[in-house]
């Protein structure tokens, strides 16, 4: 199907709303019609260390004719942080928090990398309020990977001498599949860095997340998009465990998909979510 196009603009706002851990703070795309339209809202959970900015070159384009969520995670962002390391459990509780908070009757949820299992689990615990879910890029880890993870969490705490700063900027640049201009190369990298010490609290969750347990408990209809990036074998391993789910697959997208490929993702996601 083709992003519709109505010529009026799509309205990006922000705000901030409550969840167990505080003020919730997100981004938020309104159909020209004014927002309150009868299509389903999208909820669109990102990856770490970045924040609901990731899902900006797809909010013009989702939200031409419904309205989409892009919260910032607990910790990540403009929102606040929890007081201990959360799992995917609590990161997907606190979003549970605010879909009531403003009284969404049902979703459809698109989650990016780590933001991927966060979607899952909520699709597992709230069967009849998740609709449809989209998973990109999902982090499925080998023993190996995981254990790599561990002996090096990152992004690295700062160090004085701002070497933190050189290895990060070196891990950005040889992700998988990145072919993005310098500009936006440094903004996303930025952003990385804005989430502090405990910006490595997201993956860590996602890489203890007991994916072989749970992903078979999702009855939602899904969508696998699989980008040639980090967790290009993990997108894999993923879908094998949700065994009714779809596959697409977008080897020509890289790190940070929806930079790379906003278009391309925004028409998936709208044909999935398409009744």
């Amino acid at each position: 199907m083709a992003i519709r196009r109505t010529g009026q603009q799509v309205r990006i706002r922000r705000g901030y709303f409550e969840c167990r851990y505080g003020q919730l703070h997100v981004h938020n795309a309104i159909p020209p019609g004014g927002g309150f339209d009868e299509g389903t809202p999208i909820l669109a959970l990102h990856h770490s260390p970045m924040s609901g900015i990731a899902f900006a070159p797809v909010l013009p384009l989702l939200g031409q004719t419904r309205s989409v969520y892009a919260p910032d995670l607990p910790g990540f962002g403009a929102s606040d942080p929890p007081l201990s390391r959360p799992s995917v459990s609590d990161y997907a509780a606190a979003i549970g928090d605010f879909c009531e908070s403003i009284r969404l009757r049902q979703v459809d949820v698109v989650g990016y990398q780590s933001g991927s299992l966060v979607g899952a689990e909520l699709a597992i615990d709230r069967p009849s309020f998740v609709r449809r879910l989209a998973c990109i890029g999902v982090p499925v880890p080998s023993d190996a990977e995981r254990e790599a993870f561990q002996r090096a969490p990152w992004p690295v705490p700062p160090s004085e001498d701002g070497r933190h700063l050189a290895i990060e900027w070196q891990r950005t640049r040889e992700a998988p599949g990145w072919h993005l201009a310098l500009p936006q190369l440094a903004r996303l990298f930025a952003e990385k860095l804005h989430n502090g010490p405990h910006a490595w609290w997201g993956l860590q969750a996602a890489l203890e997340y007991p994916a072989r347990e749970r992903l078979g408990r999702i009855h939602q209809p899904c969508l696998v998009i699989r980008p040639k990036d980090e967790w290009w074998q993990g997108t894999l391993r993923a879908q094998e465990l949700m065994s009714k789910a779809r596959l697409v697959e977008l080897p020509d997208a890289g790190a940070e998909a929806f930079e790379s490929a906003p278009a391309r993702i925004a028409e998936l996601l709208i044909d999935f979510f398409t009744p």
